[in-house]
């Protein structure tokens, strides 16, 4: 359901969350994320653009996110690199449905509303604090952690 593009962004700023507040280069992010260097730089554009992390030159430079993991949502990362398409419209063209959708097309934009409102209620400090046995991609230690859901 959710684009590479999507899931590269996500680990980035799970990663930048993990990090704050130090500033990580874009190159030690892709390491850490297992995200091709060029793609993530792109990645990372479309986050800048939209206002979620900003870049720091110089000595100790790099990017950070602009906003606490307490504040950002997981739709506000989605929408930053690859916004949700809601269906408004028969997406085959058929005059006769126009904004009338039809069964179908009405269920599957039901879906996307759904994904769109979980996604919105998410935020970042959320998904961190969850308990798991599973390891992330990015390490998150306890202590980082609750310094970080605390801002």
């Amino acid at each position: 359901m959710i684009s590479q593009t999507v899931e590269y962004a996500l680990r980035a700023v799970v990663h930048l969350a993990s990090e704050a507040p130090a500033a990580r280069t874009t190159d030690q992010v892709a390491k850490a994320t297992r995200v091709p260097r060029a793609y993530l730089s792109k990645v990372l554009q479309s986050l800048g653009r939209a206002g979620l992390v900003r870049s720091q030159r110089g000595i100790g430079g790099g990017m950070t996110l602009t906003k606490s993991p307490a504040d950002l949502t997981i739709l506000e990362v989605v929408n930053a690199v690859e916004p949700i398409q809601r269906i408004r419209t028969c997406p085959l063209g058929l005059s006769a449905h126009g904004v009338h959708l039809c069964p179908l097309h009405r269920r599957l934009d039901n879906a996307l509303a759904l994904f769109e409102e979980a996604f919105r209620k998410t935020t970042l400090a959320e998904v961190l604090a969850e308990p798991t046995t599973s390891i992330p991609l990015c390490p998150f230690p306890a202590v980082k952690r609750k310094a970080v859901l605390a801002k």
